[in-house]
């Protein structure tokens, strides 16, 4: 179950299997000494901390299509926002070009360890992490802690990842990264999800949102190519990544 959702709470662990909080604690213990699982406060989570390809490896993927979508991500900037950051590598991106062209005074919040790190420096811009359990492989904060410490803000913008596109929504790898992302969501008064065209017509295991709820889709995938998918977006909705 760990494996299949990613991240399941301890209470929910107890209510599927019908044991007690004792028993599921003592059993994800023995889990976490045969090195099958991650313990988290408050629950488990899968391998994905060791099977899922490290930040340092996915910063060299589709590397054009992020430029592309970062040069045209600073265009949702004005001074004064308060923004929310996703973790991945596309967000890593974009703070690159941020750094280089900084749009401030602006409040920038993530649990994007090498994003935040990135920023803090710039006169004006000032950094939040979130709660939550450094994930170290994959450079980000997770967990429950992550979802209770969002709820101090409201962004003014936020700019999300995702793992796959395709004519019902947007989906995600982990169960965990998608509360997170719902949490953030839910504080947003504009969503911008910055999805590259390798991941278009795809599916993940975890349904993120459906189309109507998406403020902005960033992409370097044409029109006619999301047509072709099947995604129906309004034109308000759809930004193509451009140098």
């Amino acid at each position: 179950m760990v494996t299949q959702q990613g991240f399941l709470p301890i209470q929910e662990l107890c209510r599927r299997l019908r044991v007690s909080e004792a028993t599921a604690r003592r059993d994800l213990s023995a889990l976490e000494d045969e090195k099958k699982i991650k313990r988290t406060y408050g629950g488990a989570l899968s391998e994905f901390e060791n099977r899922f390809p490290s930040f340092t490896e996915r910063r060299g993927h589709s590397r054009r299509a992020k430029a592309k979508i970062a040069t045209s991500a600073l265009s949702f900037l004005t001074p004064g926002l308060t923004c929310y950051f996703d973790t991945g590598t596309t967000m890593f991106a974009i703070a690159e070009k941020f750094r280089a062209h900084p749009v401030t005074p602006l409040k920038i919040v993530t649990a994007n360890i090498p994003l935040g790190e990135l920023l803090a420096g710039i006169d004006g811009v000032q950094v939040f992490f979130t709660a939550g359990e450094l994930l170290s492989r994959q450079s980000v904060l997770l967990g429950d802690t992550v979802c209770k410490s969002l709820e101090f803000w409201r962004f003014d913008v936020a700019f999300l990842s995702a793992e796959a596109i395709d004519s019902a929504g947007i989906w995600n790898s982990q169960a965990a990264i998608v509360k997170q992302q719902k949490a953030v969501l839910r504080r947003s008064a504009r969503s911008v999800f910055c999805i590259d065209a390798g991941k278009l017509d795809r599916k993940a295991p975890h349904f993120l949102v459906p189309w109507n709820k998406v403020g902005a889709l960033l992409t370097d995938a044409s029109r006619e190519k999301l047509q072709q998918a099947g995604i129906r977006i309004r034109a308000d909705q759809y930004r193509p990544a451009a140098y």
